[in-house]
């Protein structure tokens, strides 16, 4: 392969990028929807999901709010 093909060879379409425009529409459409409400633990406790992003923003690096001195 000649070096010109080589530098403008695409890299190869995985999940979501390989399916078909429709096809992920419908997928995003539909959301958590295969997930049954019972199963949900945010949407059941509001609690659970302000502590779980709590930690998950004490756990990120940079960006977000920073504490105030």
């Amino acid at each position: 392969m000649d070096e010109s093909k080589e530098m403008t060879r695409k890299p190869a379409r995985r999940g979501f990028a390989a399916m078909d425009p429709d096809r992920r529409r419908e997928i995003a459409r539909r959301g958590g929807a295969s997930v049954p409400g019972e199963k949900r633990s945010f949407a059941q406790n509001r609690d659970l999901a302000a502590n779980a992003g709590r930690k998950g923003g004490a756990a990120s690096r940079g960006g977000g709010r920073r504490p105030s001195n």
